[in-house]
């Protein structure tokens, strides 16, 4: 499972094409939300959206990769954590058929350490999978739960838009 977000340029248009490159391994695309920034920055407001894509030749290291060619295809710059940004693009889970694979080494973390903090993630999954999971502390736990535990301001800066990905 993706999540991507924009907040420069033509935010919209930096989504799309995140679903325009996957293709055919998408399998589900959220609805678009606008958010809060999240982290502390100044900075204008995200669009984000999470995307279900499936691909047998991808690994954890192979979505990774992946992602990073479609933050740099968008001139995604690593200037300051949590700035603003063209394009990100995290991957959150990724599974080998019904085993969800993890990783703790220093490229890649699986599932996404701080998932279960972001209601930008939390909110869009929960639209595409109400059923989802995601292993927290060694534990699988359900979104709808994970949810429930954020703080009000947390879940309101999430707000549902008319845009929509293809």
């Amino acid at each position: 499972m993706l999540s991507i977000g924009s907040n420069l340029g033509d935010r919209l248009a930096r989504l799309q094409s995140v679903v325009d490159a996957l293709g055919g391994a998408v399998r589900a695309v959220s609805p678009v939300y606008e958010t809060k920034p999240w982290g502390g920055v100044e900075q204008g407001p995200f669009l984000n959206a999470v995307l279900i894509a499936e691909d047998p030749a991808l690994d954890g290291r192979g979505w990774l990769r992946r992602a990073h060619e479609l933050e740099a295809a968008a001139d995604r710059v690593r200037a300051e954590r949590w700035g603003p940004r063209t394009l990100d693009v995290d991957l959150v889970t990724c599974h080998d058929g019904r085993r969800e694979l993890t990783s703790r080494d220093d490229e890649l973390t699986l599932p996404h350490p701080s998932a279960h903090l972001r209601a930008f993630v939390l909110i869009p999954w929960l639209a595409v999978d109400p059923d989802a999971t995601l292993t927290v502390a060694g534990e699988p736990r359900v979104i709808a739960h994970l949810l429930d535990e954020l703080g009000p301001a947390e879940r309101d800066g999430v707000r549902l838009t008319e845009l929509a990905l293809s």
